[in-house]
């Protein structure tokens, strides 16, 4: 089945741009320029870390598991509530990805043995190589992502997004994580 075409994609970007215009003349054309070129921006680029991490075996949201026990440091251990909180989800579908992930050899999860009651996940090597094989495709693609970029260009924007990050997080500090409607 084809996935359907999300609306904003139907149009160009200043196409968009001008029909908001149009039908919302107290919209402010810069930001909602910058508001709908992130947006586009952040979906191509989910989409092409897909593709990568699919060359892989892995979804996107295995590969975020993954991330979630690397960030958390040796020993890359964590239970799998701790996994769901860190990535915004229903200990259901933590489940299903942990027995995903399982299956495939990149994580283990045992009982531990201080506490009969408590489960540990754990990034196994094989786990922690298919994260860095994915990091670094994901480089390269960055890398030539921001090619046309200077180093101060990629500085300065970097320092900008995050600004604006910041000031998102603190408007909506209860939206961590992923939405469970966008999963």
């Amino acid at each position: 089945m084809a996935e359907t075409p999300d609306p904003d994609d139907l149009l160009s970007l200043e196409e968009q741009l001008a029909a908001y215009q149009r039908e919302f003349q107290d919209l402010d054309p810069q930001v909602e320029q910058v508001v709908s070129a992130l947006s586009r921006l952040t979906r191509r680029m989910n989409v092409a870390y897909g593709r990568q991490s699919a060359t892989l075996g892995i979804s996107n949201a295995e590969w975020e598991v993954l991330k979630a026990l690397v960030l958390s440091g040796a020993p890359y251990q964590l239970g799998p509530g701790d996994l769901a909180k860190r990535l915004g989800l229903t200990p259901a579908a933590m489940t299903h990805r942990i027995d995903r992930l399982v299956s495939e050899g990149l994580v283990t999860r045992e009982r531990d043995e201080n506490n009969r009651v408590r489960v540990i996940v754990e990034l196994t090597a094989e786990g922690r190589e298919k994260w860095l094989e994915a990091m670094r495709r994901a480089s390269i693609f960055e890398e030539d992502l921001l090619q046309d970029l200077s180093s101060e260009e990629r500085g300065a924007l970097g320092e900008m997004l995050t600004r604006v990050l910041r000031r998102v997080e603190e408007a909506q500090p209860d939206a961590e994580g992923r939405l469970s409607d966008l999963e």
